[in-house]
């Protein structure tokens, strides 16, 4: 068997578990892009893949993160031909897609889905949608990545397996069209795997409500804003958006967000009752 994942973190918590059931021995492929941000119009098209490239390459330029060697790593296309490649050459080999409940993971299932109909019957899902596990603390808890769980969990877990019907293989591809065709700039998790588009400015709030009044390391304002956002996305995005911000006079940055993670500072611009404000509407 294939194991595709969405997450880096989820790579090494599977190889445990492997570790620990030899039945799901099979090597794991990673799906790097997130889908649930940025251009996704005719996406499976060499215009609407340069034209999201491009968004991708624009936005690590002005982070700290090397954007050449990202770009390198993010070749989902070819992870998809190699996939089905393998697909092709081997008839017994089965795919199995292990998703958590965020819209990252999701929409990293439809657009991988969506160029998978020709193997229907070989191609397996783990939804982990509101499901309880136990923590490490004996607790009960839903975790909304796959990382979050326990490797011995992911043996119960495995008993989620089921092939993607028939009618998902119709159903999931239209839907993920319609969500193409919309373009919106952010999507987000409604529930099961129904997937909204949101506008840009839809993560500014948790931004502007997390910053410091004086100038902190971007490092330690990253951290503090993502460990607090209920609906999670990636630091680069949180940059892009930090940026706009700062264009319209609501964020004072100090330094070259460019370099490194602590070459530049951030703190609000907004008085504290304007914040305070835009942090009680958000409650």
């Amino acid at each position: 068997m294939i194991h595709i994942v969405f997450q880096q973190a989820d790579i090494e918590v599977l190889e445990k578990a492997i570790d620990l059931d030899k039945s799901l021995e099979g090597r794991i492929e990673i799906i790097r892009d997130d889908y649930a941000v940025g251009p996704i119009d005719n996406i499976y098209e060499t215009e609407g893949y340069q034209q999201r490239r491009q968004w991708i390459k624009n936005l690590l330029d002005q982070s700290p993160y090397n954007s050449d060697q990202l770009m390198d790593m993010v070749d989902d296309r070819m992870a998809v031909h190699e996939l089905k490649k393998d697909l092709n050459e081997n008839p017994t080999e089965e795919v199995w897609i292990w998703m958590g409940q965020n819209q990252h993971d999701v929409c990293g299932y439809y657009w991988l889905v969506s160029q998978l109909q020709e193997f229907q019957g070989r191609v397996v899902v783990l939804y982990l949608n509101n499901l309880p596990f136990i923590n490490e603390k004996g607790q009960i808890f839903y975790p909304t990545s796959l990382h979050e769980i326990q490797p011995k969990e992911f043996l119960k877990a495995k008993k989620l397996n089921r092939k993607v019907t028939l009618s998902e293989f119709e159903v999931d591809p239209d839907e993920w069209r319609k969500l193409c065709e919309e373009n919106a700039m952010i999507r987000i998790l409604e529930g099961g795997k129904k997937i909204d588009g949101r506008k840009d400015d839809f993560y500014d709030q948790e931004i502007l409500k997390n910053l410091p009044g004086d100038f902190q390391k971007g490092s330690k304002v990253m951290g503090a804003i993502l460990s607090k956002m209920k609906i999670k996305t990636g630091d680069v995005f949180l940059l892009w958006r930090m940026r706009q911000l700062a264009a319209e006079g609501k964020i004072e940055i100090s330094g070259d967000m460019s370099k490194g993670w602590k070459d530049f500072e951030l703190k609000s611009a907004l008085p504290n009752t304007e914040n305070k404000t835009m942090e009680e509407n958000t409650i």
